[in-house]
């Protein structure tokens, strides 16, 4: 399991040395907790996957695709695993992160103000009975 941990690592390393034009430029504007006072950090290894942009307070993450993401079964899949570990998936073409940042943003802002997931153990958590003194 170790090796696979280290394998994940270095691929992310090497994914944030060869980011694309678009994800630099959407990098420069999240970073720094420049929207809303959320930290993101970039090409964040979840399970067998690499995500762009994480918002773990959130739980939101950013992907930032080609063409090449058109019609991508994988990407179903990957959104789905991610999804049931209680994470929010966004995704933009390169092209409107490049020619529409004020718009992506804008979408970003709104689903991180959006009300905040429970972390998937509270979701666990849910199935249990109501905790004796609270009056429920």
């Amino acid at each position: 399991m170790r090796d696979g941990h280290a394998a994940r690592t270095a691929r992310a390393r090497r994914l944030r040395r060869e980011s694309t034009r678009a994800e630099l430029k959407l990098w420069n504007r999240l970073r720094s907790r420049a929207i809303g006072g959320f930290k993101f950090v970039r090409q964040e290894p979840i399970g067998g996957y690499v995500a762009d942009f994480v918002c773990r307070e959130q739980r939101l993450i950013i992907e930032v695709d080609g063409g090449q993401h058109s019609e991508s079964v994988r990407d179903v899949a990957r959104d789905q695993f991610l999804r049931q570990r209680g994470y929010r998936v966004l995704r933009f073409w390169n092209n409107d992160v490049i020619g529409n940042i004020d718009g992506v943003l804008e979408m970003i802002a709104t689903a991180l103000s959006e009300e905040k997931p429970p972390h998937p153990d509270r979701l666990r958590r849910s199935d249990l009975s109501p905790q004796a003194g609270r009056g429920e």
